[in-house]
C-alpha cells in the first residue's frame, strides 16, 4: 500500500502494508494503481510554487518538504504564516491538490505540527509552548521512533515524552547510545538542523511485496531483476554510481534479512546489480517463503570516466564494459520508445502449459 484514504484507515489500513493484509481489513476498497510519472510530475509543479517563495527547500519524499521562510517577510510583505496560507491556496487553485503545513521554529517540531491538522489544515508550534505541550504526548510523536525503539522504551516503562524530560542526556545517552541524544533533544523541542537544500542521497533502494508468500528462486530471481533495473534506471537519472549492493528479504513471519556485497568498481549498471545481488540470494534461497525483496545501491557517488566512456568490445572481452554498451542501447530505446519498449527475457514470467 502506497497511501490509504482516511476511510480506509479507520478499517485499519495504512502505507507500507502488504496489500492482501489491507484487502482483509477493508474488503471494499477501490485498488487504484500509482501513477508515478503523474506523481512526479505534479510533485514538481508544487515544488515551483515553492520556489516563488523560497530558495531553501529541502524534499523529504515526493509528497513532503522543509522550507525555510527565515528573512522572506520583507521580500513577501508577510509573515511566515501568511506565506504559508497563500502558497498552500496556490497549490489547490492551480493544480487541484490540497496540503497540510506545519510551522514551527526547527525541522522536527514542523514535521510534528503537520502531523497535527490533516487532511487540509495548518497548525503552528511555538517555542515557549513546546515543554508542556509534548509532555503528555506518547513517545511515538518523537520523530524517529519506530515500533522497535517504542517497544524499548515502553519495556523500560518509558510511554510518554514528559518522562523523558525528567532523564539527564547522560542517562539518556547511556541506555540507548547515539539515538539518547535524539531522544533528550526532540523531546525537548530542540533540533539544530539546518534546511538541506542539497542533500546528497545515500544509496536508491526498490522493493516489492508479494500478495502471496514465494520460495521458488527463479520466481524471485525475476523479481530481483526487475527490481535491479528500476535501480538502475534511478541511478542513471540521478548521475551516480554506487560501490555496494544490499538486499533486503522478509519472511513470511515478517522477520527481516539483508545481505551485502562490494562491488568491484562502482557503477550503476543493472546487470552488474543483479549479478552481485543474485549471489546474496542464493545464499538464502534454501525452501524458505518471502513475501518481500528489496534491493539497493549503496555507496553512491559521481561516475567517473571507466564508467561513463564506452569501450571498443570483442566476443573475448571482459562481460562489463559489454554490460555497458549493452545496457546504452537498451537505455536508448527506451528512453525514444518508453520503458517498456524492450526487456531482457530474465524479467517474464514463463508462460504457464
Amino acid at each position: 500500500v502506497a497511501t490509504a484514504c482516511y476511510i480506509a484507515r479507520t478499517y485499519g489500513v495504512h502505507s507500507a502494508q502488504p496489500m492482501f493484509k489491507a484487502r482483509q481489513a477493508c474488503p471494499d476498497a477501490v485498488i487504484i494503481s500509482p501513477d508515478m510519472a503523474k506523481y512526479s510530475a505534479v510533485s514538481g509543479q508544487v515544488r515551483q510554487l515553492m520556489e516563488s517563495w523560497t530558495p531553501l527547500i529541502q524534499p523529504l519524499s515526493i509528497d513532503e518538504a522543509f522550507l525555510d521562510l527565515s528573512g522572506t517577510e520583507r521580500l513577501h510583505g508577510k509573515c511566515a504564516a501568511q506565506s504559508l496560507v497563500t502558497l498552500a491556496t496556490q497549490i489547490e487553485q492551480q493544480l487541484g491538490i490540497t496540503v497540510s503545513i506545519g510551522l514551527s521554529y526547527n525541522k522536527s517540531m514542523a514535521k510534528l505540527a503537520s502531523e497535527l491538522d490533516k487532511p487540509r489544515g495548518f497548525a503552528c508550534l511555538g517555542q515557549q509552548e513546546i515543554i508542556p505541550f509534548l509532555a503528555d504526548k506518547p513517545v511515538s510523536w518523537i520523530w524517529g521512533v519506530g515500533k522497535a525503539t517504542r517497544a524499548r522504551l515502553y519495556k523500560d516503562g518509558i510511554t510518554h515524552i514528559g518522562q523523558l524530560q525528567q532523564r539527564s542526556e547522560s542517562d539518556l545517552v547511556a541506555h540507548y547510545g547515539k539515538f539518547g541524544y535524539r531522544l533528550y533533544r526532540f523531546s525537548r523541542g530542540e533540533d539544530s538542523r539546518p534546511v538541506e537544500t542539497r542533500r546528497q542521497a545515500k544509496s536508491i533502494s526498490a522493493e516489492t511485496t508479494f500478495a502471496t508468500d514465494i520460495s521458488d528462486p527463479v520466481h524471485l530471481e525475476r523479481r530481483l531483476w526487475q527490481l535491479c533495473e528500476k535501480v538502475s534506471h534511478r541511478a542513471k537519472a540521478a548521475g551516480q554510481c554506487g560501490t555496494g549492493v544490499t538486499l533486503k528479504l522478509k519472511t513470511k513471519d515478517f522477520r527481516i534479512r539483508t545481505r551485502s556485497a562490494q562491488l568491484s568498481a562502482p557503477s550503476n549498471l543493472a546487470a552488474e546489480v543483479f549479478q552481485h545481488a543474485q549471489r546474496l540470494l542464493a545464499q538464502e534461497t534454501t525452501g524458505t517463503a518471502f513475501r518481500l525483496i528489496g534491493i539497493g545501491l549503496t555507496g553512491l557517488e559521481q561516475p567517473g570516466a571507466a564508467q561513463q566512456q564506452p569501450q571498443q568490445q570483442t566476443l573475448l572481452s571482459d562481460p562489463a564494459p559489454r554490460h555497458h554498451v549493452v545496457e546504452q542501447a537498451l537505455d536508448a530505446v527506451r528512453g525514444k520508445f518508453g520503458p517498456h519498449a524492450i526487456d531482457k527475457g530474465r524479467g517474464f514470467a514463463p508462460k504457464q502449459k
